[in-house]
């Protein structure tokens, strides 16, 4: 068997923006990121802000300018207001339209170099913006503001700036500065070294965040990178200058997840900043160790499946399975041909549970027909290429086309198209293991392809392509500048992608695989639970959008919004829909809030009555109605006359028939106790 590195045939796209531009000399050899915290900085002109916590920053005509977003909220949709409060540049710069160039980057870190001689080290969850002068040279601090006072000490190594919008920000330097100041700038006599500036949030603490201030503004982190450190365990490091302590400041999922059971970092209670993904609380310490919930990836229902459901099941397997017919299929797009090559993996996988066999060799001859073409290039209208100049792959199609395959070619939604082939080549290596190891390179090239860990020349893909180690979910926007950021719509269909990853690693016996699969499971879901899934007695955020919300639409870096791509915020069936399917035992642990699943589904059934809803969309509304109260679920399922392309009868069966465990109508997060190791 050849166990060589697979890699899909190349293509010259005609469609993805070149890097050159943005990128120093020295990046462009290896894959670079497409769905970076930064990816607006490497777009267009590049002048598009990012919310580098807590920080939105925006670089533009050599310069950089620092927000310190104030928040607006409506019942349908809360966004960060960007204001430049402070823009750093070079007095009288000779060259003042040279672009900004990206010299380096990790997991948790960008560093930015404007020119000339301006070195941003822009750290996530930094409270100081921290910027090197490599050369003596005067700058400029500029605001829209007016500036009422600039106050230094003794030293000149510490003033305190005051503006008229009520905000208050203090710069250090490394040594003596002389500025002086009128109305709305701030200039500097020739200076070299570091100055770091943060803003004096609203804060009870007073005279005493001063204080904090001063205490941590010697020490400054340069770059954060993530390791892999264990089972469901990161530990976030970064390389850091001067000296003291490292103060950064965690999101609520931090807090959660942060292990300090040997005291190696201090949460300081009293140093927030507003956020809207919910305040951010500092932390001391040179790294920390993040500990999410383990999840176990299952073939079959947690449970099992209750014996009174095993003759209706049988009976919508035999008239699915007997429906499936590849040459019959008329999508060519990669999204919703890989849709029904899961669906289809999915009979296998429910005749596998409740033991009805029969139909596995019609399902498995689907499954070939289906997914072979895709990876041995015989497709025919469409197939993965493979994209040299991003590091990366993209469709036949979508090299040609943005809007083709919803943006594949420019590196949107990979790891939902993608999940859903990994979902049905996992159960078909399984079924059959001499398939498995047959296309094994192929399956492995497609999952590398937002799954690889290595970095470097050597690489072919870059490093978690859709994964944010910061936020701890995925975003699937690509290349694409957007005003407020990466986004992301259906979480439900990025845990699919990890945990199916995953199932393909027990299916290879690849425990690397599974482990990797299994954390990024288990991280996303966290993720869903705190910034996507609204509970009537959540506080992160604003009230009037948590009384009219109880799931967000698409989740923006710097925005929330009620609305969908493809529906607007009433359809709130699609809402429910979009964070449910695909429809699989890992939904289980996704929602395993059963008073939670309670309250979603009541503020969507009202949505049922409107003409026009799509059985398919009822069909999810129903299964997660199914985790409180399976008996009226069921009576619903059965009255349905269509079902989602993705889904069928025979899974919304085995979906109610599996129910049980958690008590009905109970709250809390029961998976780590049933679902762990």
């Amino acid at each position: 068997m050849n166990h060589r590195p697979f890699t899909f045939p190349e293509t010259t796209s005609t469609v993805v923006p070149s890097p050159t531009t943005f990128f120093s000399p020295n990046l462009l050899s290896s894959p670079l990121p497409t769905n970076s915290f930064f990816q607006n900085f490497t777009l267009k002109t590049g002048n598009q802000p990012e919310y580098i916590h807590p920080y939105l920053i925006k670089s533009s005509l050599s310069s950089l300018s620092i927000s310190y977003p104030s928040l607006f909220s409506n019942p349908s949709f809360t966004y960060q207001i960007f204001n430049p409060d402070l823009t750093i540049s070079v007095s009288n710069n000779p060259d003042p339209t040279r672009p900004h160039v990206i010299s380096s980057f990790n997991d948790l870190s960008l560093t930015l170099d404007i020119q000339p001689n301006l070195r941003f080290f822009l750290v996530r969850g930094s409270p100081f913006i921290t910027c090197q002068i490599l050369q003596p040279l005067q700058l400029s601090i500029s605001t829209v503001h007016a500036i009422l006072d600039l106050a230094p000490n003794s030293s000149k190594t510490r003033f305190k700036i005051r503006l008229n919008n009520g905000q208050t920000w203090v710069l250090y330097s490394s040594s003596p500065i002389n500025l002086t100041h009128n109305v709305s700038k701030i200039e500097s006599l020739e200076f070299s070294g570091v100055i770091r500036i943060a803003v004096l949030p609203n804060s009870d603490s007073g005279s005493d965040f001063e204080t904090i201030l001063d205490r941590f503004s010697s020490c400054y982190p340069v770059s954060g990178r993530v390791e892999f450190t264990g089972p469901f365990s990161v530990e976030y490091k970064w390389e850091k200058k001067g000296w003291g302590d490292l103060l950064m400041l965690a999101n609520p999922l931090h807090i959660r997840l942060i292990d300090n059971c040997n005291g190696s970092v201090s949460v300081l209670n009293n140093v927030k900043y507003t956020s809207l993904d919910g305040e951010l609380v500092g932390v001391v310490g040179d790294s920390w160790v993040l500990k999410p919930d383990p999840v176990s990836i299952t073939w079959h229902s947690i449970k099992g499946v209750r014996n009174e459901g095993y003759s209706e099941i049988v009976e919508a397997l035999v008239k699915d399975v007997s429906g499936l017919d590849s040459s019959a299929i008329e999508t060519t797009s990669s999204y919703f041909y890989g849709k029904l090559v899961a669906r289809a993996a999915r009979f296998a996988l429910i005749a596998e549970e409740i033991g009805y066999l029969e139909v596995i060799p019609k399902v498995r001859k689907y499954l070939k027909e289906t997914i072979e073409p895709w990876l041995d290039g015989t497709f025919g209208s469409n197939g993965f290429l493979y994209d040299r100049v991003w590091g990366g792959l993209v469709t036949k199609q979508g090299a040609t086309d943005t809007g083709a395959d919803f943006g594949f070619g420019i590196y949107n939604d990979h790891h939902f198209h993608i999940g859903y082939f990994l979902y049905g080549i996992a159960v078909l290596a399984k079924i059959d293991p001499i398939w498995g190891l047959k296309y094994r390179p192929q399956a492995y090239s497609l999952m590398a392809d937002f799954m690889t860990l290595g970095k470097g020349p050597n690489a072919k893909y870059t490093r978690l392509r859709c994964f944010d180690l910061w936020k701890l979910h995925s975003w699937a926007s690509g290349l694409t500048e957007f005003t407020d950021g990466r986004n992301q719509e259906s979480t439900s269909e990025a845990v699919n992608a990890y945990y199916s990853a995953a199932l393909m690693g027990l299916a290879y016996g690849d425990a690397h695989l599974v482990a990797l699969g299994s954390l990024l499971t288990s991280m996303e879901i966290h993720a869903s639970q705190t910034w996507w899934h609204v509970k009537e007695t959540d506080t992160i955020y604003a009230a009037d959008f948590t009384r009219e919300n109880r799931v967000v639409g698409v989740l923006w870096a710097n925005k929330r919004d009620s609305g969908l791509w493809f529906a607007p915020a009433e359809w709130k069936e699609c809402r429910l829909g979009i964070q449910v399917l695909p429809l699989l035992p890992i939904t289980e642990p996704l929602f395993s809030d059963a008073e939670f699943a309670r309250q979603l589904v009541e503020w969507t059934l009202p949505a049922l009555e409107r003409e026009g809803v799509g059985e398919g969309w009822k069909g999810f509304v129903y299964a997660l109605q199914g985790v409180y109260d399976k008996d009226v679920a069921l009576e619903k399922i059965r009255g349905l006359n269509g079902y989602d392309d993705g889904n069928s009868l025979s899974n919304l069966l085995w979906w109610i028939f599996s129910r049980g465990g958690c008590e009905e109508g109970t709250s809390g997060h029961c998976w780590f106790g049933h679902y762990c190791h």
